[in-house]
């Protein structure tokens, strides 16, 4: 079952995040506090969403979905960017993952939002197997950069 993240899931989602940053080797990076998820997702003015994937049987979440409106100046129309998506080990192969990404392209189609975009780990060959499988094609020729910390704020300053 996948339903709209709550604000009662914050501490789970915020687990998640953990559980996500230990998987792609790089637990010291998630930072982000309880609090910062609170305010991105329900403050006033949110900008960030998150979809909860559910155990049927359990009732208990077994992974999230968190995303954000991107825009393409060439087609027009706003898309969906796939910030992070995780299912917790001992849930996958249940269709949580599916059903997450499903449930996000309804939005897309319902909204008319033309893409559905995200980023995989080159080393996450489960991943990039399972998002092929969907449909999903890799963009090869796009490198992403990034500024943060130290860089960031030079060139910002």
């Amino acid at each position: 079952m996948i339903r709209p993240a709550a604000p009662a899931d914050v501490p789970v989602i915020h687990g998640l995040i953990r559980e996500l940053a230990e998987y792609e080797k790089a637990p010291e990076e998630a930072v982000a506090t309880e609090e910062q998820l609170r305010e991105a997702l329900f403050g006033e003015r949110p900008a960030v969403y998150a979809h909860m994937a559910v155990d049927e049987a359990t009732g208990e979440p077994v992974g999230f979905a968190m995303w954000f409106l991107n825009f393409s100046t060439w087609r027009g129309v706003h898309g969906i960017y796939l910030e992070d998506l995780y299912v917790r080990p001992e849930a996958r192969g249940g269709g949580h993952g599916r059903a997450l990404l499903t449930e996000l392209a309804r939005i897309c189609v319902e909204r008319g939002y033309q893409r559905l975009e995200w980023s995989v780990l080159d080393w996450n060959e489960p991943a990039i197997g399972f998002y092929q499988a969907l449909g999903a094609r890799p963009q090869d020729e796009w490198t992403v950069f990034r500024l943060t910390d130290e860089a960031l704020t030079a060139l910002g300053s």
